[in-house]
């Protein structure tokens, strides 16, 4: 074979090899990009389902603070008589409590009016960490995400143990 023949040949094996790695480092790129951005609105969906709750127990400034004793529960909520203990409070004949597991009918529970109307919410470290369980699930997802698709075991140990210490902290105080 002539020597042209064969340094081109060479040359277009090295440029190949160029073009090879260049899209790989491309692909690698596009998917730590694609699964950072799945990490993120993981994590945000589970900020923007605890703020709804968490905005109330945890900003008591100025709310109405009571204790609800459940008289009835059925269809994801439970009824009962509001108690006011905070000044300026007014007592109302039925409130309505989100039934969960940790709901049950003639227990007396500290609640937080919910602004303009009779829905009340859990209040004290009950009601702090029931309010932030949502993002307990998400950074357990996240982890996952962080895991497989970052390939950064450390940050997603760090994440899932972080949101089953959440979720287990929220299971023994309620």
């Amino acid at each position: 074979m002539p020597p042209a023949v064969s340094a081109s040949r060479s040359s277009s094996r090295h440029s190949s090899r160029r073009v090879s790695r260049r899209s790989s480092a491309v692909l690698r790129l596009v998917r730590l990009a694609a699964m950072g951005v799945v990490t993120v609105l993981i994590l945000i969906a589970g900020v923007w389902a605890s703020w709804g709750t968490a905005q109330y127990v945890m900003l008591t400034k100025g709310r109405e603070r009571g204790t609800v004793a459940v008289t009835s529960c059925g269809a994801g909520t439970c009824k009962g008589a509001y108690t006011p203990l905070s000044p300026g409070s007014q007592p109302r004949a039925e409130v309505v409590l989100e039934d969960t597991v940790a709901v049950a009918e003639g227990r007396t529970y500290t609640v937080l009016v919910k602004p303009g109307g009779t829905e009340v919410v859990r209040s004290g470290p009950a009601g702090v960490l029931h309010a932030w369980v949502p993002l307990g699930g998400a950074l357990m997802l996240a982890s996952v995400v962080v895991a497989g698709g970052l390939l950064r075991t450390r940050p997603a140990w760090v994440m899932g143990v972080s949101g089953v210490a959440l979720v287990t902290a929220a299971f023994l105080v309620i």
